[in-house]
């Protein structure tokens, strides 16, 4: 039956794998593992037949890091079990295809939350790890590795037991390593611990990007989470003007005085895996055209209060809003579009300002602009957070004169000593990948230890790996 169901498996036509951005798509086999021992057996599997190999989630990452052309895709959202919760401890044991969506309908009715969320819940854990994922408190919490206390890794070699105190630079690799190290089949992770599922929200508009960068340091003083949406399209003395939130976990108090019947009825309780609305599945082209965004950006801008402090909002309008539109990335049309999220240091700000207008004058409309700080950077050579300033801006594919544009601000990137976002990716030259990632020698060496052969492959590496670093 096993010789059958691999006979039928390698008989199935290849099938197209593409990025969030929906740009590039490749073709590979796919198979879909449900236990940790299938998943160690392909691995293996496909060591000895010098089949490329990657193990893929819910395809979150904009760009090819997801993707692997030729070779074998492997589904691992099966491995989708939260196998131990410990409330005592506060800690939560879970397979790595496990999604944040159905880690927080666990933990939350039980006291806890996620200590880093990105802006999306449909990730997996394992991917949270892979990308090393950074939520609106990085300030205070950095990403999402700093809680993972152990970690499953499945190599061509067998399974290795990874943590910050055991085999610390193999685990440092895995983290941030965009899935080229090894298959992550369980992690465990420390929880953060929460009175209610409900959020106190501070709001504040800045009428330029020096007012907004002004508030953003102070909210990250105040509060645990902080985020700055910018007008991506205001120009002159109103370039970079935006809405900061700020926000920090509810109280039981609070929620009572706040609250009220609302509160019982589940308004603020964690996702729940609906999804209000969805766009169509085949739009008739890119809807985020430029003046709807400016249109948008106006209204958003001119709705938003000066200052409000104390409003309660729920933990997904907080942390996923964007999750309540499924297949909001298909409102770009076939083209698609990319996320261009770069951060540099403390000291380099003006490049913020520049970016924007650069942007612009290209005639590139920059539609979802998002500003945070970053804190302090974990271990990890290719983790991308660093002490400094991150924006991120949503681009359509396609427009007049992106790639030189792109190219430019890479340029101007790197010799700030910053770097761009390799989950987010999907253009990034590969000479501007080691001036922005210094210790990527020092990761190329730690990754030949645990996949010699070079068996995990992904369409980002083989575009940016360089010579010598087995992106074959």
């Amino acid at each position: 039956d096993l010789h059958m169901s691999k006979a039928r498996e390698s008989a199935r036509p290849p099938e197209l794998a593409v990025g969030w951005g929906g740009g590039s798509p490749t073709a590979a086999r796919r198979a879909r593992v449900t236990s940790q021992d299938e998943l160690e057996r392909r691995v293996v599997e496909a060591a000895k037949s010098g089949v490329a190999l990657l193990v893929r989630g819910y395809g979150r990452s904009y760009g090819d890091a997801a993707q692997c052309a030729g070779g074998l895709l492997i589904d691992g959202t099966g491995l989708d079990r939260l196998v131990e919760l410990d409330v005592e401890a506060g800690r939560a044991r879970v397979e790595a295809g496990c999604s944040l969506s159905a880690l927080l309908r666990a933990i939350v009715p039980r006291g806890f939350f996620l200590p880093v969320s990105p802006g999306t819940a449909t990730v997996s854990v394992g991917g949270a790890i892979a990308a090393d994922v950074h939520g609106k408190n990085h300030h205070r919490a950095g990403s999402f590795a700093s809680f993972v206390e152990r970690l499953s890794l499945v190599t061509p070699e067998g399974r290795r037991e990874l943590g910050p105190d055991r085999d610390p630079e193999l685990f440092w690799a895995t983290v941030g390593g965009m899935g080229l190290t090894g298959a992550i089949a369980e992690a465990t992770i420390r929880l953060f611990p929460i009175e209610t599922p409900a959020m106190v929200v501070d709001t504040e508009r800045g009428g330029d990007l020096d007012e907004v960068m002004e508030k953003l340091a102070e909210a990250d003083r105040v509060h645990r989470y902080t985020v700055a949406w910018i007008d991506g399209m205001a120009r002159g003395g109103r370039l970079g003007r935006g809405v900061v939130t700020g926000a920090d976990h509810a109280g039981a108090e609070q929620l009572a005085a706040g609250a009220g019947r609302k509160a019982r009825d589940g308004r603020f309780l964690a996702d729940d895996g609906s999804r209000a609305l969805s766009v169509p599945l085949k739009p008739p082209g890119n809807l985020v055209l430029a003046p709807v965004v400016r249109a948008f950006n106006e209204l958003y801008f001119a709705r938003a209060p000066r200052c409000r402090t104390g409003q309660l909002q729920s933990i997904p309008a907080v942390f996923h809003p964007l999750d309540a539109l499924e297949g909001w990335n298909r409102l770009y049309g076939r083209r698609g579009f990319t996320q261009y999220q770069f951060a540099v240091p403390f000291g380099a700000e003006p490049l913020i300002g520049r970016a924007l207008s650069e942007l612009q004058a290209n005639g590139l409309a920059p539609t979802l602009c998002v500003l945070k700080r970053f804190g302090e950077a974990d271990p990890a050579p290719l983790s991308f957070p660093l002490p400094g300033w991150t924006l991120a801006v949503d681009l359509a594919l396609g427009g007049r004169d992106l790639a030189l544009t792109l190219d430019h601000l890479d340029e101007l990137v790197a010799s700030a000593g910053g770097r761009v976002y390799l989950a987010k990716d999907g253009r990034l030259r590969p000479d501007a990948l080691a001036a922005m990632y210094p210790r990527l020698g020092q990761w190329l060496e730690t990754r030949e230890r645990l996949d010699p052969g070079g068996v995990f492959v992904s369409d980002l590496w083989r575009r940016l790996a360089p010579a010598g670093g087995r992106g074959e």
